[in-house]
């Protein structure tokens, strides 16, 4: 996509448009594809990198530039850069239907690669491959939400596919010691979220290794953490216990 703008003649490639509405008007910004949503996660800090001009528009497709009086009456200022910045963190990203499938589509990727990353077979230990997690969102006409992030759709995705294969989240291995004054009693506040002790040895203090589901890793920390004033400890010893080999599904 080439654009000519007619009052100035800069040629603006690679354009991506983002679009906001003021006062009944109609504002766009030219900015550089991929950049925007660099910008809107902190990822990128150089305006000049995101910015094609740091000009405001009606249409940048046309170059039709905005009015100076237009400006003051919708953003209250007619400084371009501070309303470019505004209508970049609050505007919306124009895509064609082209490009928004192909957005879609690597989210789709990005979400069972998560998923595949994170989770095994519950009876074998051994993780799902990608294609083979991909599969199976597909069987369960899994919808890519674009506005939520790949990881909070991962989990969701986790969710669903419990209830039509073997699949949880892999566990994390841990060691807890504990001081001996606190021990017993803190175990039995532990026993819930501990999936599986392995070993346990009690003699000045309590040491136990065990799984734990990912999720309730948080809890356990400040558990032990209020519970032994700090005197506790934790130690991560894997973050995933995984056979080796993936898992196949016949």
């Amino acid at each position: 996509m080439s654009i000519f703008t007619p009052t100035n003649q800069i040629r603006l490639t690679n354009v991506a448009v983002v679009r906001a509405r003021r006062g009944g008007k109609r504002f766009e910004i030219a900015c550089y594809r991929n950049k925007v949503l660099g910008w809107r996660s902190g990822a990128e800090k150089d305006l000049d990198e995101v910015l094609q001009t740091h000009t405001v528009f009606v249409n940048v497709s046309k170059g039709q530039v905005a009015k100076k009086e237009d400006l003051i009456r919708a953003f209250g200022t007619d400084d371009q850069t501070e309303i470019c910045k505004v209508i970049l963190s609050k505007g919306e990203l124009q895509v064609s239907d082209k490009e928004r499938h192909t957005q879609l589509e690597q989210m789709f990727r990005d979400i069972a690669t998560i998923v595949a990353d994170k989770c095994v077979n519950p009876d074998t230990k051994r993780p799902y491959t990608v294609i083979l997690i991909e599969r199976a969102m597909k069987d369960i006409h899994y919808s890519v939400k674009p506005h939520k992030s790949t990881k909070q759709q991962a989990l969701e995705v986790i969710r669903q596919l419990k209830e039509t294969m073997q699949i949880e989240r892999a566990h994390m291995r841990l060691r807890f010691i504990l001081p001996a004054k606190e021990g017993k009693k803190l175990k039995e506040k532990l026993k819930p979220l501990i999936k599986v002790i392995e070993s346990e040895d009690f003699h000045e203090q309590l040491e136990i290794v065990c799984l734990i589901d990912p999720g309730c890793f948080r809890e356990i920390d400040e558990l032990i953490r209020s519970e032994t004033k700090g005197k506790g400890t934790l130690e991560v010893l894997s973050l995933k216990d995984v056979e080796e080999g993936d898992e196949k599904l016949e």
